[in-house]
């Protein structure tokens, strides 16, 4: 009977009906139809679904159970009417002709001589290959993936295994042999429980008894020892062979005539100092500096064939790093701005396709990329671009991309690295940059151990430290080249003319040999002050310090005609705001730098390079300004401006028709486009946060781009001073202090952690480890490791410390002292950095400190260094007076260190000199003062410093001391002579006025601790010394090995705390389960370049399924946009919905990091995603043009584009997150919102592609 069916039973009752509860699939849905109950009394639940729906409760999961264990017939399984159905299968008769062939479990292995590839014989060796693929190895050797995924692989891949890391091998992968799981009791016990630092030390013990008693374990383990006489002679050469060699005074049996000689003395070791530390010698030098200075004269015989041949002599530096090239090592050249390193590039790219191999050239910015893929895809054609938005020739043997690309294949398993011989990364200085620098460390770390690495950087301070970091995380050998100076040195100079009048008033600053001329400097600053007088003179005393607009029309002029004159065009003038750019090239409208000829050439280049823009995007205001400023020889170039004009700019620089060239610092990251003359217009900028001084490695890069090689004898740098001239330190720092070094930007995102932990292999901790903030902390990790092993041998030899008897407490007392000490030094340390008692560290306070043979020692404190941060205390104190041998005699008496006895610890007795005393004068730390006394002297200090100066002189080293410093002493033996305990100290609380809570806790413990002293009876012991001082080696030895063990673990990560807060975001959103298996919503996340948090929770929520393409759009333009706008966007209420929407999303992802312990606010968080630019993307969606565009808003047109630009990578970002959960509609949606914005003169192709 079906389940929809009426029964046939009678009701008893008009109320007491046969009606069932049917739940139809798991939407919720609820059906009241007619059954009867079961025959057996049971209530099932009915549903349409054959198992029904799972528990949701706790109480339903007990009841589940209990059903189960006290009636298994209650389970669904044994209703017949649900769970027995069937599905007729259809036959295939052919599948029978067909059989998978099994893969063979060999290969032939080809033994070839490396040197000279000669065959030498071939063999067959196990695969271990079988079965690996993209989605459960990291092997090279498992089989490519399909072609769609040859580039950029597939978020669902494994990446290649990292170079440097211990890759398992195959032995330690097989399953261990019987013989080998039997367990062996001797080796296999485990000697510490978990969360013990020390456990049992099974070493064999000799079984020693009292003195005179014979034990019989050891005579009859001696009797086993005696060889039989009727081994086997294999069985004596394997016991040689593996015998451990041992002192000879201990080789052989020797007879003896009586068992009592056989007896061994017990003899109680004394304390022996700790092993020494050999963290120097098991160094390894990764990073090798070769001097570029020395030339290579055996260069062309070493090299007689070159891989690729240049038009030009090749400097020294560029030859040592072709050899080093042609030997397969990797380099690290830190050379000057146009110094040539791009040579080096150009000859690894040349060896890629002589050895048929491929070369991938990476740049920090798109722009780059572009230009590279144009100038090597002209030198060596096999050449291939890939962006964000394009793919050309993917196939060629150098590839030209962004380092993000590059790290996104990496992670993704792209079949490309298998061919990879070279990376080569370009700008590697831009590695400081807060944001995207993390990219850079994160790819060094994830390539496999077969490619080889070129860094081209500016010259920078710290090379080798950082070759240093990646030889040692790929265990590789980096060979680091320098170059000492520029090939054309440069002059600069001071600029202060404002009029035709001045226009020569130029002063140079530092000249070609790199001197800084201070004569220069003060000429500058005396013509500033003249024309203000001048001024003062005929207008008041009020003058201008520049900025104005027509002051500073006056100095371009100026400067300009006087460049022109001097032959000094073309120029470069770097200018730190857009806006600043445009308003000094439009102060030029009386400008023409373009002679007849070279204003048609400009016209007629620019209407082809825009030839392809829609008649409306080539009647914009910016393009039409710009051909107007072009016309005149002059040019801007700075992120504000459309990137097809800035290509056009770039081109007709290159060709010398921009004589002129406004830009920001942008510029000075490109190909080689130097000029003759670079001006700054200023030496301040805004970093984002607040203005400042241009730093050396700003002011280098910038400069750099002055002086062509070939065409100059020098290049040209000025500094316009429009107002006051600035600070001869400020320039001098600027101008000739060390760049700034290369420093770590690494931080954990959610895409790293998501990418690592799908792979069980790797582990975040280990990408941490790897990373340049962690590697001076991880560099001597080898070392540690051997010295953990020293020191837990050490430990073992040591034996356990006797405690017992007159020792029984002398474990507590030790505690107890190191407690006491501890507190004392915390304590003495708050009362030194706080105000009263830095007061009474002055001159004249008398202080006791501890020395090794003296407990209490008084000294008068006689001069304070002015130091605040490390603040030195010249004081004197008493000692005994040196006789023979310069030793005191008190010290002579003492056999090496001596135990702290309670009254060398509490406040008793101060140290007296024996007979006539002596003095020191010791230079002392806060740390090293042991109690502030309430006892000043009056001295006279400089005459004391002099005394004591004057009896260091060897003339006068015989002589007694002087008067100031025999009163000195003289008062502090009388202070000595004074009663126990008369000597008070400062109380912090009531003396100093400390009332903070960890001070007043601090002197109670001292209070209690000093008074238990007095209740052991371990220093009464006569072992008291010998005893105490081997529990305080054990001591020294368990804290190295804590130090040691804590450095080597993964708790000494400084960013350990922040990924375990980032771990439970991920849970506590579901990312991943509770043993770190990435979930759902974590592969979504995999699929998401950045803002993969909120891009995932808007994809799962289905906040943006209901919207229309053009909506979906608009609301994505948040993640991109990150520039500020006066202008409110005017939004639909649908917009304005998933406006909100997206903001309640975000502010609850930023409260889930909150309470998970991660510090960005919340308001921070979600105030990230800015919708200034969403009316704009909305309407751009919807087909406005572009002109139209620009009057909606105020964000310049340059910006507008690449905003568009990398909305359209958020696009598909988000359908590949759709596709992957199965959200058809919303997958075809993001097609159509890519297509819809991909138009005109936003995504018109880049001149340096045609």
């Amino acid at each position: 009977m079906s389940i929809n069916q009426a029964t046939d039973l009678p009701a008893r009752d008009p109320l007491d009906l046969p009606l069932s509860i049917l739940e139809v699939g798991i939407g919720g849905r609820l059906e009241l139809i007619t059954k009867p109950p079961a025959s057996n009394g049971l209530s099932f639940p009915l549903s349409t679904n054959p198992n029904g729906l799972p528990p949701y409760d706790v109480d339903l999961s007990y009841e589940v159970v209990q059903k189960y264990l006290g009636d298994p017939e209650w389970l669904s399984v044994h209703d017949f009417d649900r769970s027995q159905r069937s599905w007729p299968r259809t036959k295939d008769v052919s599948s029978l002709f067909h059989m998978d062939i099994t893969a063979p479990q060999t290969d032939i292995s080809m033994e070839r001589n490396s040197a000279t590839g000669e065959l030498r014989g071939i063999s067959e060796v196990s695969a271990d290959h079988i079965g690996l693929s993209a989605q459960n190895s990291l092997s090279l050797r498992r089989p490519p993936g399909p072609p769609s995924q040859s580039v950029k692989g597939s978020t669902s891949n494994f990446p290649f295994w990292p170079g440097g890391m211990d890759e398992p091998t195959l032995e330690q992968m097989k399953a261990i042999s019987e013989e080998d799981e039997a367990l062996d009791f001797e080796k296999d016990l485990l000697s510490a429980p978990p969360g013990w630092k020390n456990g049992m030390n099974f070493k064999q013990t000799d079984g020693l008894g009292p003195p005179g008693v014979l034990s019989l374990v050891n005579l009859l383990g001696t009797l086993e020892d005696f060889t039989l006489a009727d081994s086997s002679e294999d069985e004596d050469e394997a016991k040689i062979k593996h015998k451990p060699k041992e002192d000879k005074k201990e080789e052989g049996l020797h007879r003896t005539n009586s068992l009592e000689d056989l007896g061994v003395e017990t003899v109680s070791p004394a304390p022996a100092p700790l092993p020494p530390s050999s963290t120097e010698s098991t160094k390894e030098q990764w990073a090798i500096p070769l001097d570029s200075r020395l030339p290579v004269d055996d260069f062309y015989k070493r090299i007689p064939e070159l891989a690729f041949k240049h038009p030009f002599e090749l400097d020294p530096f560029q030859k040592k790093a072709i050899q080093c090239l042609e030997a397969g090592s990797s380099v690290f050249i830190a050379a000057h701005t146009s110094a040539g390193k791009t040579v080096v590039a150009e000859y690894a790219i040349a060896l890629c396709l002589k050895h048929m191999t491929r070369a991938i050239y990476t740049s920090p910015i798109k722009a780059l990329s572009n230009q590279k893929f144009r100038d090597f895809k002209i030198t060596f054609g096999d050449v291939g671009l890939i962006t964000g938005d394009v793919q050309l020739y993917t196939g060629a043997s150098c590839l030209i991309m962004t380092t993000e690309i590059l790290r996104s294949m990496l992670y993704n398993g792209s079949d490309v690295i298998r061919d990879l011989e070279w990376v080569i990364f370009d700008e590697v200085h831009y590695i400081n940059d807060a944001e995207r620098g993390v990219v850079w460390e994160e790819v060094l770390i994830m390539l496999p151990d077969h490619v080889n690495i070129i860094l081209l950087s500016a010259t920078v301070p710290n090379t080798l430290e950082f070759a240093d970091w990646i030889g040692r995380i790929k265990k590789k050998k980096i060979y680091v080249i320098s170059t000492t100076k520029r090939p054309v040195p440069l002059e600069h100079y001071l600029y202060t003319g404002n009029s035709q009048k001045t226009q020569n008033e130029f002063f140079v600053l530092q000249d070609a040999l790199g001197a800084f001329q201070t004569k220069g400097y003060y000429a500058a600053v005396e013509a500033k002050k003249e024309r203000t007088s001048k001024y003062a003179q005929s207008f008041g005393a009020k003058h201008p310090h520049g900025g104005g607009a027509g002051h500073d029309k006056g100095t371009w002029l100026s400067l300009i005609q006087s460049l022109r004159r001097r032959d000094a065009l073309p120029v470069v003038v770097f200018t730190f705001s857009r806006t600043r750019c445009e308003q000094n090239a439009s102060a030029l409208t009386t400008v023409d730098l373009c002679t007849a000829s070279e204003r048609s050439e400009v016209q007629t280049y620019y209407t082809k390079c825009l030839s392809r823009l829609r008649g409306t995007d080539r009647q914009l205001p910016q393009v039409l300004h710009m051909l107007d400023l072009l016309k005149r020889g002059i040019g801007i170039h700075h992120s504000g401006i459309l990137p097809i004009l800035k290509e056009v700019v770039e081109m007709l620089f290159s060709r010398g028709l921009v004589k002129i060239l406004f830009a920001t610092e942008t510029f000075a990251m490109g190909v080689n486009m130097p000029a003759r003359t670079v001006v700054f217009d200023s030496i301040r900028k805004h970093d984002g946060s607040n203005f400042r001084d241009l730093t050396p490695g700003e002011y280098i890069q910038m400069a750099g781009r002055a002086g062509r090689r070939g065409l100059d004898s020098t290049g040209m740098v000025i500094i316009l001073c429009k107002g006051d001239v600035p600070e001869m330190s400020d320039l001098h720092k600027m101008m000739l202090g060390k760049p700034t070094q290369l420093q770590s930007q690494f931080r954990l995102t959610y895409s790293m952690i998501l990418n690592l932990l799908r792979v069980e292999a790797l582990r975040v901790e280990d990408m941490m480890k790897r990373s340049f903030a962690e590697s001076r902390t991880q560099k001597d990790s080898k070392a540690h490791e051997q010295r953990i092993k020293v020191l837990t041998k050490t430990l073992g030899d040591m034996g356990e410390i006797e405690c017992s008897g007159d020792l029984a407490d002398l474990q507590d007392y030790f505690l107890t002292v190191q407690e006491l000490i501890h507190t004392r030094d915390t304590l003495q340390k708050k009362v030194v950095e706080s105000i009263n008692g830095m007061k009474c560290l002055s001159v004249g306070r008398v202080i006791i400190i501890s020395t090794e043979y003296h407990p209490w020692v008084p000294g008068v404190i006689l001069q304070v260094s002015s130091d605040a941060s490390n603040r030195i205390y010249t004081t004197l104190v008493l000692c005994e007076k040196k006789r023979d041998g310069g030793v005191p005699p008190a010290e002579r008496e003492k056999d090496g260190k001596r135990a702290p006895s309670p009254d060398d610890l509490l406040i008793g007795k101060v140290f007296r000199p024996e007979g006539p005393g002596d003095f020191k004068l010791l230079k002392l730390h806060a740390s090293d003062i042991l109690m502030l006394t309430g006892k000043t002297l009056r001295v006279h200090a400089d005459k004391v410093l002099d005394d004591v100066t004057r009896s260091q002189m060897p003339r006068f080293r015989n002589d007694p001391p002087g008067p100031a410093v025999s009163g000195v002493t003289q008062e502090l033996s009388r202070l000595a002579d004074l009663p126990p305990g008369s000597l008070t100290s400062l109380c912090p609380v009531n003396d100093l006025q400390l009332k903070e809570l960890e001070v007043v806790e601090a002197v109670s413990r001292i209070k209690r601790l000093e008074g238990a002293l007095r209740g052991f009876n371990c220093p009464n012991s006569p072992r008291f010394t010998s005893q105490y001082l081997r529990l305080e080696q054990r001591s020294q030895v368990l804290d190295e090995l804590d130090r040691l063990r804590f450095l080597t673990s993964d708790q000494s990560l400084s960013l350990l705390p922040e990924y375990q807060q980032r771990i439970n975001v991920l849970r506590t959103l579901q990312y991943i389960d509770d043993g770190g298996a990435v979930q759902l919503k974590g592969r979504v996340a995999c699929e998401v370049s950045s803002h993969e948090l909120l891009v995932t929770e808007l994809v799962l929520d289905g906040t943006l399924s209901p919207l229309n393409p053009e909506e979906i759009a608009a609301l994505l333009s948040c993640l991109v946009f990150q520039h500020k706008t006066q202008c409110e966007p005017r939004l639909t209420d649908t917009l304005k919905e998933g406006v909100k929407k997206v903001k309640e999303l975000a502010e609850r992802i930023a409260l889930i990091q909150r309470d998970c312990g991660l510090k960005e606010p919340v308001e921070d968080f979600v105030s990230q995603y800015k919708f200034g630019l969403t009316e704009v993307v909305y309407e751009w969606a919807r087909g406005m043009p572009f002109a139209e565009i620009m009057a909606l808003t105020d964000i310049q047109e340059g910006l507008i584009v690449r905003c568009v630009q990398r909305l359209d990578e958020a696009c598909r970002d988000v359908r590949s997150a759709a596709r992957l959960v199965g959200d058809a509609t919303l997958c075809a949606k993001m097609d159509s919102a890519s297509q819809l914005i991909k138009r005109d003169i936003v995504f018109a192709a880049s001149l340096y592609t045609q």
